[in-house]
């Protein structure tokens, strides 16, 4: 009888029943730096030999109590994390970058690998690569690629790497597209759970209207009782017929690799997409912003109506999972927005807005 189980739970920790990810196979990309299979990091005999001294796996599972057993020096960190387009490994990347420079700053050695050493494992060398040298995406991942020939991050996470490369190498909040890749994350939770998770609270951006020695400059009221309910910073700017403000997370063009793209891609298809970006200035006809504290529904519901929080007047809709087309053609996902003509815009702000 084959043994379709791939994992169990023993003692709530969750273990692997099958560790055949094939025979051993790890490379050395940098100096002391490895990027390898399940089997590799579980060969206790390379282990020691190779004398590493740090593993950071990025799997489903941890690895089995045996490896610190038989290797009490060791120091392992793990990261959860499926082989999954929307799992998101950007914001991680922080963490990973730091074990990685610990181990080889202290003389060790270090060992990255998940279940093949192909996807989630290569997407954290070649961030660490891209942070410590700053490389760009491509060349970092031409670099990792020239010393294990097969690595293929799924394409959710090659879009995450040029995220990064986009925002310098670290994690942006403000970053528009950062703003939308977190939503766009959140909404996948949303939609298994049909409730926001806590770790994802951090998204929901405090009530424009409430108490502040520094209010903004810019606000958006509600038109009927002059409650201010956004202000210019919450706004998420759109163009005409755009699909996503985060484009790339199911763009189809980083299925390929890096030198595909460019040798796919006329150069006058991406000067007109230049032209076009620098032409067409941002829609006003709806107002696409980021989640806010006087939205409690959004807590709890996949989708709802927007009311202003003093006067009760529909301002807007909201949809975790459908989104929301604009009249201009732009389709974005998840989406929470104000009607125009709802809302009124204001440029004179008190010095020290009170509670309503």
């Amino acid at each position: 009888m084959l043994i379709s189980i791939m994992a169990k739970n023993v003692d709530d920790k969750l273990t692997r029943e099958d560790f055949d990810a094939g025979p051993s196979s790890y490379d050395e990309i940098e100096p002391n730096l490895y990027l390898g299979n399940l089997t590799a990091a579980t060969d206790i005999d390379w282990l020691k030999q190779t004398k590493i001294t740090h593993i950071l796996t990025v799997d489903s599972c941890p690895l089995p109590r045996k490896i610190q057993d038989a290797l009490p020096d060791i120091k392992l960190k793990y990261m959860q994390l499926t082989d999954m387009p929307r799992e998101d490994l950007l914001t991680s990347f922080g963490d990973s970058n730091q074990f990685i420079d610990n181990a080889l700053e202290s003389g060790g050695k270090i060992l990255v690998h998940c279940y093949f050493g192909v996807s989630r494992s290569a997407t954290i060398v070649i961030a660490y690569l891209m942070k410590k040298y700053s490389l760009p995406f491509s060349n970092a991942f031409e670099a990792v690629k020239e010393k294990r020939r097969f690595v293929g991050p799924n394409a959710g996470f090659l879009a995450q790497l040029k995220l990064y490369e986009d925002m310098g190498f670290t994690v942006d909040c403000s970053n528009l597209q950062f703003k939308m890749y977190r939503l766009q994350i959140a909404a996948d939770k949303v939609r298994k759970a049909r409730i926001l998770p806590q770790n994802y609270l951090d998204l929901i951006k405090p009530d424009p209207a409430l108490l502040t020695t520094h209010p903004e400059p810019t606000v958006y009221r509600c038109k009927k009782c002059r409650r201010i309910v956004a202000n210019a910073s919450n706004i998420l700017p759109h163009k005409p017929k755009e699909t996503q403000i985060w484009r790339h997370v199911s763009s189809k063009k980083y299925d390929k690799s890096p030198k595909q793209i460019k040798a796919t891609k006329k150069p006058e298809e991406k000067e007109k997409k230049v032209d076009e970006e620098v032409s067409t200035e941002p829609c006003n006809k709806t107002y696409f912003i980021e989640p806010l504290a006087w939205m409690p529904d959004i807590l709890h519901r996949v989708d709802g109506k927007l009311n202003c929080p003093k006067c009760t007047s529909k301002l807007g809709s909201f949809s975790w999972i459908s989104g929301c087309q604009c009249p201009c053609g732009c389709k974005i996902a998840p989406a929470f927005y104000l009607i125009p003509s709802k809302v009124d815009w204001s440029n004179a702000v008190q010095n020290v807005q009170s509670t309503v």
